[in-house]
């Protein structure tokens, strides 16, 4: 691949761009929300709330029958390749407003906007950095907005970045079998609230919510995250498919040094030499991904009474294979907002092994109260 610089003309170029909607069939996966695509997007985040799966649990619900996690829009498009040719480029943050329910059967319309960049700037990881900023809203068959994200990507010299990859070395964690045995208990573990319902009377600020974990993290579970659809940029393929892309798009893919195959750059989530071509020691995971563990965390604490009205996620470091993570956090204000939503504000973590927090983000969910308010009800209602 290509390793350039930043220089005027390409600034120049990105700016001719700014609020211009992109063309992004190359890189859509689903329309239609069907059970089994609703289905392999709740395994492929290792999500098993029946609200999602369990035709009789749903039926039950404030929903009246299957509805998809909140993040299922990402499975018609997560993203884009955009600009920036022979750069680096890593997601940086994901800005999430949830309006609508996607139902069993609907269909969705997604878009996206390049409102423009910062920078460039000083960049430790590798030279001089840009920061591009997008919306995608998505819309349901009935023109009903259904999610919207605002998100940031960071754009880097490559090759400063492989120079300096030396000076980023993070050794790999080997688990004792000990170790295993006591992630794996705390993976199945996880109960998701269901039916019961989380009352915004019965909390309070500084409560704590439960922690889901997942790890160690694999190849099987990066490549269950692809099939669900809600990751590839473009989409992952094969032989003539990929090579025809790969000829108009050279920066695409590289070369594998093991295999002699092009592969696309995307790899970097499951193959080592992508992730060393882009400057980085190991494979890792998609910052989608993690986004996703979050929400899938807050909607399993939540309960199927309550409404995830925003999440916020900026990704600090890496997930490396072979890594676990803990997702948790700590309400930090309860209250009634100006839609008349009894809300709380949570202040959201994921901690790796290394004590350290590789997503710090927020949330605000719209709660039951034992006084009547039914924040599903209203929207369902709308």
């Amino acid at each position: 691949m290509s390793e350039v610089r930043l220089d005027e003309a390409m600034i120049e170029s990105m700016r001719a761009r700014i609020r211009v909607s992109l063309r992004i069939d190359h890189c859509r996966n689903n329309e239609d929300a069907t059970r089994f695509a609703i289905l392999r997007f709740a395994e492929g985040i290792g999500d098993v709330n029946p609200l999602w799966t369990d035709p009789d649990h749903a039926a039950s619900s404030p929903y009246g029958g299957i509805v998809a996690p909140p993040t299922w829009p990402y499975c018609c498009f997560s993203g884009v390749q955009f600009g920036w040719p022979g750069l680096g480029a890593f997601h940086a943050t994901s800005d999430l407003v949830f309006h609508r329910p996607v139902r069993l059967g609907d269909r969705l319309t997604p878009a996206c906007v390049y409102e423009g960049f910062d920078g460039p700037k000083p960049s430790s990881f590798a030279g001089r950095s840009v920061t591009d900023h997008f919306r995608q809203p998505y819309v349901n068959q009935h023109d009903e907005l259904v999610m919207e994200l605002h998100k940031t990507v960071i754009h880097y010299e490559r090759g400063e970045a492989k120079a300096r990859a030396g000076k980023r070395v993070v050794e790999e964690h080997r688990w004792t079998d000990d170790e295993l045995a006591a992630v794996e208990a705390d993976v199945l573990a996880e109960a998701p609230r269901g039916a019961d319902p989380r009352w915004w009377d019965d909390v309070a600020e500084g409560d704590e919510i439960d922690v889901i974990t997942k790890g160690p993290v694999g190849l099987t579970d990066e490549v269950s995250f692809i099939a669900s659809g809600a990751a590839p940029i473009p989409r992952v393929a094969a032989h003539a498919a990929s090579l025809r892309q790969y000829r108009q798009h050279a920066n695409w893919a590289f070369r594998d040094p093991d295999t002699q195959a092009l592969e696309p750059i995307y790899a970097v989530h499951y193959n080592t030499n992508a992730a060393r071509a882009m400057g980085v020691g190991r494979a890792y995971d998609v910052g989608v991904q993690r986004t996703c563990w979050q929400v899938h965390s807050l909607t399993s604490w939540m309960g199927d009474d309550a409404w995830l009205k925003r999440s916020s996620t900026s990704y600090r470091g890496f997930v490396y294979l072979g890594d676990v993570v803990r997702l948790g956090g700590r309400i930090t204000a309860k209250r009634v907002d100006d839609d008349g939503d009894h809300i709380v504000e949570i202040e959201t973590r994921a901690t790796n092994q290394r004590d350290q927090n590789v997503m710090p983000g927020s949330a605000v969910i719209a709660l039951p109260t034992r006084a009547g308010d039914r924040p599903v009800t209203r929207r369902l209602g709308a």
